[in-house]
């Protein structure tokens, strides 16, 4: 193997010589400089693995690192489990003398890894979190992140008193805002067994005691959400961008709800490209009214109407 280059974060400087042009050789095992010949560090030891693997299989096979934790499961993924194949390390099956015991093994490993009442809180309101995020198709980050929210309101004691699946519920709105996921408490509510009302009473809670700053929620991300359950084609989200980038600039979306000016800005679109959708359908989909969509498309329509024509 050819001795190489240091890289300039561990770079060293001779001190025979004070010169930078040093490298590590591997088959010595040394840090030598390359002006006079000076061995700079001897019998470097070797941070890599004590095996060899010459390929994917043999890598695999020797390798014994664990899957990566996460703050989706209580114990952050870090225990183990005694598998129900019943069966050694080589594939053979157990002896009938052991499977009694293996069992009982397993069972009392499943008994401790929930040793007490904060542990069983969050075996529980982590599934559940699982299972909204799953039911919404919710990204990963989305899920890690409200795995993170609830754990912090555990440690804070602010589930004390409250129900659980309505924490829940608002952490994953709360993670929602955090990852710029367009997501309405009604879509929340819906996934979850809490009525809306509940679960913005417990975001409230959560943003308070835990002193979250949520931005709000840029229009443009509902427009995506909107044409792609509408089926409608990229041109129509395209168009209604634009419309929604020259409101900006003319401050028509100051003080108005983010649905509802995407709604409008949609809808527009949709007529401008020939691919119209009624009011109706827009208003179902977006959760708002009919008549406020009316207005946001009234406002939009004078303020823009040269750059509509256009």
């Amino acid at each position: 193997m050819k001795p190489e280059s240091l890289s300039s974060s561990d770079a060293r400087r001779c001190p025979e010589c004070g010169s930078n042009r040093i490298m590590k050789d591997h088959e010595s095992a040394e840090i030598v400089c390359m002006g006079c010949g000076y061995v700079v560090i001897a019998k470097l030891a070797d941070q890599g693995p004590e095996w060899r693997a010459f390929d994917a299989e043999q890598r695999e096979k020797r390798a014994r690192a664990g899957a990566p934790t996460t703050f989706t499961i209580h114990d952050k993924g870090l225990s183990t489990t005694i598998d129900w194949h019943d069966r050694d390390i080589h594939g053979q099956r157990l002896p009938q003398g052991q499977k009694a015991q293996i069992y009982r093994l397993r069972k009392w490993q499943r008994r401790i890894r929930i040793s007490d009442a904060t542990e069983r809180n969050l075996a529980f309101a982590l599934s559940e979190i699982s299972k909204i995020t799953n039911n919404l198709n919710l990204p990963r980050n989305v899920l890690e992140t409200a795995s993170v929210i609830y754990r912090k309101a555990v440690k804070e004691h602010l589930i004390r008193g409250r129900s659980i699946q309505g924490v829940t519920a608002a952490a994953i709105y709360v993670a929602c805002r955090q990852c710029g996921v367009a997501r309405t408490l009604e879509d929340i509510s819906q996934a979850s067994p809490m009525d809306k009302k509940e679960v913005g009473r417990s975001y409230r809670f959560l943003i308070k005691e835990l002193h979250y700053f949520i931005k709000p929620v840029k229009p443009g991300k509902y427009i995506t959400k909107f044409c792609n359950q509408l089926t409608m084609q990229g041109n129509v989200e395209e168009v209604a961008h634009k419309i929604l980038f020259a409101a900006k600039e003319l401050k028509l979306t100051s003080g108005r709800g983010p649905t509802g000016i995407a709604a409008a800005a949609s809808y527009i679109a949709s007529v401008l490209t020939g691919e119209r959708k009624t009011q109706r359908e827009i208003a179902e989909i977006a959760q708002v009214t009919e008549v406020t969509i009316r207005n946001r498309y009234k406002e939009l329509v004078e303020r823009l109407q040269f750059i509509i024509y256009l």
